[in-house]
């Protein structure tokens, strides 16, 4: 991997890092788009029927549906060869459905781990570890 692959890499996860970041689903959409491979092979449990990069767009459309204020909170950001690796907190207030429940108002905080394997300067792999348990509890879906 060459220094060019790695800075083409790293401004590919910046392009999607901010487009997150400002809470608007045709930005994400777009930057999906420029740098998410259409075939790319997400390894997390999206409860959905999509795959590739709709079901990236699909759980976007979900998140700022349920959380309108959403914030990813870059922790750690490592690197090592084609892959990226990100340490996030995630807060957002619960406004809209989600996973079924109604609005609460509450407000969750929860951490995340991505790692991201890209392939010609796009994202063509995602495995995600999301802290679902102490989102829902959290949410009061779940007991203490």
């Amino acid at each position: 991997m060459t220094i060019t692959e790695t800075a083409r890499n790293r401004a590919a996860f910046a392009r999607l890092h901010d487009a997150t970041g400002s809470g608007r689903l045709e930005a994400i959409e777009a930057a999906i788009d420029e740098v998410v491979e259409p075939d790319v092979v997400f390894h997390a449990p999206v409860p959905m029927e999509t795959t590739g990069a709709q079901a990236l767009k699909q759980v976007w459309a979900v998140l700022l549906r349920a959380f309108p204020d959403l914030r990813v909170t870059l922790e750690d950001v490592l690197e090592d060869g084609d892959k990226l690796v990100c340490r996030n907190t995630v807060t957002g207030t619960h406004q809209g459905e989600y996973r079924g429940l109604p609005a609460t108002g509450k407000t969750v905080s929860y951490n995340e781990i991505f790692i991201f394997r890209f392939a010609g300067g796009r994202i063509a792999e995602i495995w995600g570890v999301v802290d679902v348990l102490t989102q829902l509890r959290q949410l009061g879906a779940l007991a203490a």
